[in-house]
């Protein structure tokens, strides 16, 4: 897949990372020696992929950890809980391309590419989700799969017994 090659070829020639874990792989990219970096890069180069045909959003999705052992660069390096990520984002493509970043230090920050000038404009600083919402979004198609609390939490948001408004 291109967008695949492209994305490990380019973390490859940055010399920042050791580990590549793509969802388009079945093995990690462990980098060769003389390029290794410090950072395991987890990531769906293209996600989304398969609804181009229906003008559905695609995306870059990315997750960036610290190699934590000593020894020689495994797969195994990028098991790590979230809590230990350094940075993850995505990156949204279409009439603009928007990258969210977050990282450990500096919350979640929106950027939007400016062709112009091919950098990316910081437009929106410390993006916080509301804590309360009207808004349900699922992707139940897996839902056969769902644990029972939590097919009982979802149907006890959509169809409140209280008779209040879904969501709320």
């Amino acid at each position: 897949i291109l967008s695949n090659d492209l994305v490990i070829n380019m973390l490859k020639s940055s010399f920042s990372t050791c580990v590549i874990v793509s969802e388009e792989n079945k093995d990690a990219v462990i980098v060769e020696a003389d390029r290794r970096g410090k950072y395991i890069v987890c990531i769906d180069p293209l996600d989304g992929s398969s609804n181009i045909d229906c003008l559905v959003s695609i995306g870059t999705i990315f997750g960036i950890y610290r190699k934590v052992s000593p020894d020689e660069p495994t797969g195994k390096d990028a098991l790590q809980p979230g809590r230990n990520l350094v940075a993850a984002g995505y990156a949204l493509y279409g009439s603009a391309t928007m990258l969210v970043l977050a990282t450990s230090a500096g919350g979640v920050n929106c950027f939007m590419l400016d062709p112009a000038i091919g950098e990316f404009i910081l437009v929106d600083r410390d993006v916080k989700i509301k804590k309360k919402g009207n808004i349900y979004s699922l992707n139940e198609g897996y839902a056969k799969y769902f644990d029972a609390a939590v097919t009982e939490y979802l149907r006890k948001k959509k169809f409140p017994e209280d008779g209040s408004s879904p969501y709320g």
